[in-house]
């Protein structure tokens, strides 16, 4: 056999050999690997679209419910990432009324779609096919995802802890005892704020209505009224140059005042999305999940 046929026969011998590892490979069972898995998550009559970055290995996996503001332009979904490779299930999902998802936007569905969010991996099946260890479950919401967890939070005990990234407290600048002659300038104030953030990913909604409906609820929404339902657990407190630091710090104080040791609080001389300081959020969020008592 000459010398180019004895080459040709040992590249295609090669080829083969890589090919049929690559098959056996591909076609070889792939346990227990990172992956996504997206869902329809049931909420008072309609179904939230989320996906959960599912972490590497067996598990059960400890959870993150990330939770995205208004309207939620800023997902964080690189802090989902960094926190899946660090060991964590991280649920994201859109509210009711919320970028697709169906049924209509309001404060008072975001805080029950969080509810049901943490019931999704709650339920048995669901918690066995993301290898999620459903009895821990840590809220991590970011702006009005932060008030999210802060309702949410101070409503179900059982979850172990709550992360905030400059938190908005939607009822902090209503004053209490507003009088009734001065209601339609607070409305007009908050409605306005509103707008000014963005309503096309929402529907079902107006920005004069979620004003009201802040307005109606200002007594129970406001962060100091939750401080003590929170002070049980581990508290992350991020904070930013966005104007919201003063109502989230105070908040931090009166849970670590009420008697929770395990409050941390980081800030950052950044924007409201930390726009220059990803890196260094992240390995803050990853250093506090770090931190936890997982038992």
């Amino acid at each position: 056999m000459s010398m180019s046929r004895l080459r040709s026969a040992a590249v295609a011998t090669m080829f083969c050999g890589v090919t049929l590892a690559a098959v056996s490979q591909s076609t070889a069972p792939q346990q227990n690997r990172a992956a996504m898995e997206t869902m329809q998550i049931p909420s008072h009559g309609s179904l939230m679209n989320g996906l959960v970055y599912v972490a590497e290995g067996a598990g059960p996996h400890p959870v993150v419910v990330l939770l995205h503001g208004f309207p939620g332009n800023e997902q964080n979904l690189d802090l989902a990432q960094d926190m899946r490779r660090a060991g964590w299930d991280v649920l994201f999902f859109h509210y009711r009324g919320a970028w697709g998802s169906p049924g209509d936007y309001s404060f008072t569905h975001v805080v029950e779609d969080v509810a049901s969010a943490v019931a999704y991996v709650r339920d048995p099946a669901n918690a066995q096919k993301l290898r999620a260890d459903s009895k821990h479950i840590v809220l991590l919401g970011h702006s009005a995802g932060g008030f999210a967890a802060v309702q949410a939070g101070a409503a179900d005990p059982t979850i172990t802890a709550i992360g905030l990234i400059s938190a908005a407290d939607m009822a902090g600048r209503i004053p209490e005892h507003l009088p009734k002659q001065a209601e339609p300038v607070a409305l007009k104030r908050i409605s306005e704020g509103l707008a000014i953030e963005g309503m096309a990913p929402l529907s079902g909604t107006s920005p004069d209505a979620l004003a009201q409906e802040t307005l109606d609820h200002a007594a129970q929404w406001r962060f100091l009224a939750n401080a003590k339902a929170l002070s049980t657990r581990p508290l992350l407190n991020v904070t930013s140059d966005d104007g919201l630091a003063g109502v989230d710090n105070a908040l931090a104080e009166a849970v670590r005042k009420d008697g929770d040791a395990a409050v941390t609080s980081v800030h950052f001389a950044t924007d409201h999305s930390y726009s220059d300081k990803r890196l260094e959020l992240s390995a803050t969020v990853l250093q506090w999940l770090k931190s936890l008592p997982l038992k």
